[in-house]
């Protein structure tokens, strides 16, 4: 048996929509935000290097200070959790020693067993055709997809947030002496009765139209 049926999977990904208002009277539960975390905690990223962190904002104090950075979006302070999408920037040798040195702790082996496993990490990283920083962006988009479907599995509505100022956001939330910079947000809740987008019907283009099956 399907842990998951088909019906439930195309029920709840045609359920989900960007949210526009928010319940304010309704937060997330403990137990169903740890599962959500968790789903953030197991996005597959390239080569597992994970070159990212998520900041779980509930403070309504902190909300308010990013919300003039966010272009005055409702979502923000309205939301019962706010994810802030952080990459790593600039990643270096001693990010990739620090995965080697998890990988050795989790799989029971030793860092000098994963000398060849380093090299290739080094020598790929250090070497893409493209900016390392777009490449870990590129991850925090899996990250949030990923974070989006877990949701909408779960009944749990989200608003993906490109509109916002990185800069501001990683004044207010002092990422930079972390290392960090803020790549992309997502408010998390429950949609108000009141949001006139929720019951609209998606518009997507033909499943023929976007599919090429070869």
């Amino acid at each position: 048996m399907k842990p998951v049926s088909n019906e439930v999977v195309e029920r709840q990904l045609g359920w989900r929509y960007a949210t526009k208002l928010f319940d304010t009277a309704r937060k997330i539960p403990d137990e169903d935000w740890n599962t959500l975390e968790q789903a953030l905690v197991l996005t597959p990223s390239s080569f597992g290097l994970q070159p990212w962190k998520f900041l779980v904002i509930t403070d309504p104090e902190v909300k308010a200070k990013l919300k003039p950075a966010s272009w005055h979006q409702a979502q923000i302070v309205d939301a019962s959790h706010l994810i802030v999408f952080a990459i790593r920037k600039n990643l270096s040798v001693a990010d990739i020693d620090g995965f080697v040195a998890r990988t050795a702790e989790v799989r029971g082996t030793t860092v000098e067993a994963l000398a060849g496993f380093r090299k290739m990490l080094v020598g790929t990283m250090t070497n893409l055709p493209f900016d390392i920083n777009e490449w870990a962006a590129r991850q925090a988009y899996i990250a949030i997809g990923f974070f989006m479907a877990t949701a909408a599995m779960m009944g749990i509505d989200v608003c993906p947030i490109e509109g916002f100022e990185p800069q501001k956001y990683d004044e207010i939330l002092d990422l930079a002496p972390l290392g960090y910079s803020a790549c992309v947000v997502a408010a998390a809740g429950y949609r108000s009765a009141t949001d006139k987008y929720a019951n609209l019907p998606k518009v997507r283009y033909k499943t023929e139209d976007v599919v090429t099956r070869l």
